[in-house]
């Protein structure tokens, strides 16, 4: 996911910015609203409204405008009013500081899923270098043969396969190939992971990344 973070403050932009960096999403930083009205090309922005020189709600209203990338107001202010105004605005979501990287990170899936399009017919046989992935028909096959894989199996691929290379966050994984607020064994997820790569024949087919989720590549 390709973020805008509109923060001022070092303190809290660096080390923001860097937790975000370890679920795999790719951080721009901007530090006024004049720079964040100029970006172009996030997936998702992050918005303080204290900005220097003009106010964050102001930015909002600019940017929805011209704009529908979701949006998430980040604030000191926990005035019921200003969030009022700032969904009004048209903010999907709004935190007030502080707050867990983890739990923005947890919005940010949220608000992504809420926000994304129903994918068209064309979309729906998914291509990742030799694999193909035929979502209506819940099929697998692999440089033209079938990949017999079990229901939770066939889920967890057509995740990773939605955007080959990204980092999906283990816990994204369990609220959407299991269920919201999953709490069965801790190994289910990497149990999956592991018979999911004995049948793709080879492991490096879905990276792990340690402490924060898996992606999926085609190996070298």
């Amino acid at each position: 996911m390709r973020v805008l973070l509109v923060e001022d403050d070092n303190s809290i932009a660096e080390p923001l910015a860097d937790g975000l960096a370890r679920y795999g999403m790719a951080v721009r930083r901007v530090g006024t609203g004049a720079e964040a009205l100029a970006a172009v090309g996030a997936e998702m922005i992050l918005l303080d409204l204290g900005l220097p020189d003009m106010d964050g709600l102001d930015v909002c209203r600019e940017l929805r405008r011209t704009s529908t990338v979701p949006l998430i107001m980040l604030t000191a202010r926990g005035d019921e009013a200003d969030r009022v105004l700032g969904l009004g605005l048209g903010a999907d979501d709004y935190m007030a500081k502080p707050f867990s990287v983890r739990e923005l990170v947890a919005r940010m899936h949220a608000v992504g899923r809420r926000a994304a399009p129903a994918s068209p017919v064309d979309d729906r046989v998914l291509s990742v270098g030799p694999l193909r992935i035929d979502r209506r028909a819940r099929q697998v096959h692999l440089r033209g043969a079938p990949v017999p894989l079990a229901p939770k199996e066939y889920d967890l691929l057509a995740l990773l396969a939605g955007d080959p290379g990204a980092v999906v966050d283990r816990r994204r994984i369990l609220e959407t190939v299991w269920e919201p607020n999953f709490f069965g064994r801790g190994k289910t997820l990497d149990f999956h992971v592991a018979s999911l790569r004995r049948k793709l024949g080879d492991p490096a087919w879905i990276e792990t990344r340690r402490g924060v989720g898996f992606r999926l590549v085609v190996p070298g």
